[in-house]
């Protein structure tokens, strides 16, 4: 599971992943100060794990992961090599999904390369890049597909679709704003579009504007909200710069300056969340006294294929799954209280996994 993390050259996108992933990424006030993707790992925040950890006593908690990649600062006609425009693509195409960070602040003393904010000329000149990306990535496919057709009509629905993809392209209009079946979409999943992918707009606020409730009176936040309905994206506001102070506060002093702000949350606990939940992630629970952890499955995985994230020989040999909803242990206290009321299920190959299981696989081999 790999998120990129995009936008124009100095908007905060190398502070928000450094805050992120902790992996000291550089950060200065100059165009491409990235270059090669920064790689890092952030942790998903998760309190079912200490409560569990508080009945089981383990010897260690291991929470779920997402990965998250710093990509170049991207300029207008980067699909023609512009910048650093050719690696800034091909980067953006190893990840899942893209978090793009939109600078909602004045600040004279941080270059703007377009002279001053603008979100909504910002988010144009990413989009259109994409998109010509992807319009070039369908030219060469619609060429082939054509002279294959001679010999393979099977091959005229798809041509037809790639057709229908680019004249909405043409628009203006991201792929995933593309209405079709699921069956098409399934098929333009394999063609490694750009504008298919899930998309946050992260904005990147001023300290004194995220604090004290005034993000709804910012005028360039109200602008992205905008454009991310009409996009089929979604929105976060963030202040890039107060998360890089709260990261190494201790947690009472953190919630203390935070009060102070008149902030009841981070920007980033929930970032880490929509993005894993973005791209229809959930976690199951295992719980002993070796270790308590959470496991990243897809959203509608059986219980076998989430066995097999632990290890391939207990889905190869999966008998059974014993599981018990997370809300429920906690209001029994102990697995044993809960067995006792019966609310410890045998459920077989057929379950849908859902999200918080306490799970026990039985298997053999």
């Amino acid at each position: 599971m790999k998120l990129g993390i995009v936008g124009l050259p100095n908007v905060g996108k190398s502070t928000l992943f450094n805050v992120l992933t902790n992996a000291g990424a550089q950060a200065a006030n100059y165009p491409f100060c990235t270059i090669e993707p920064n790689v890092g790992m952030a942790v998903v925040p998760d309190d079912r794990l200490t409560a569990l950890a508080d009945i089981y006593q383990p010897k260690k908690i291991t929470p779920a992961v997402v990965e998250f990649v710093d990509i170049a600062g991207l300029v207008r006609g980067a699909s023609k090599g512009e910048g650093l425009g050719n690696k800034f693509l091909s980067h953006i195409r190893e990840v899942d999904a893209i978090i793009h960070v939109v600078r909602c602040f004045e600040d004279d003393d941080i270059v703007h390369v377009d002279g001053g904010i603008n979100p909504s000329r910002d988010i144009e000149t990413i989009r259109l890049e994409l998109i010509f990306s992807d319009i070039e990535l369908l030219d060469r496919r619609i060429e082939r597909g054509t002279k294959a057709l001679k010999g393979d009509k099977s091959l005229a629905t798809e041509l037809e679709l790639c057709k229908r993809l680019r004249a909405h392209l043409e628009t203006g209009r991201p792929a995933r704003t593309f209405d079709c079946s699921s069956d098409e979409r399934d098929t333009l999943e394999s063609v490694a579009l750009l504008t298919i992918k899930p998309v946050i707009f992260v904005c990147n606020f001023s300290e004194a504007d995220y604090a004290n409730g005034n993000i709804a009176q910012n005028a360039a936040y109200q602008t992205v909200l905008g454009i991310a309905e009409a996009e089929r994206a979604e929105v976060l506001p963030v202040c890039a710069a107060l998360e890089e102070q709260l990261v190494d506060m201790p947690p009472e002093e953190r919630a203390e300056f935070m009060n102070e702000l008149g902030v009841q949350s981070g920007g980033l606990a929930q970032l880490i969340q929509k993005s894993y939940s973005l791209l229809g992630f959930i976690s199951f629970l295992t719980a002993g006294t070796p270790e308590v952890r959470a496991w990243t499955i897809k959203n509608g995985t059986k219980a076998p294929q989430a066995a097999g994230k632990i290890h391939s020989d207990i889905e190869r040999g999966f008998i059974r799954a014993e599981i018990i909803a997370y809300d429920a242990l906690m209001e029994c206290g102990t697995i044993s209280a809960a067995k006792d009321k019966g609310l410890v299920r045998s459920e077989g190959k057929e379950y849908v996994m859902q999200d918080g299981d306490v799970t026990l696989f039985r298997f053999n081999v």
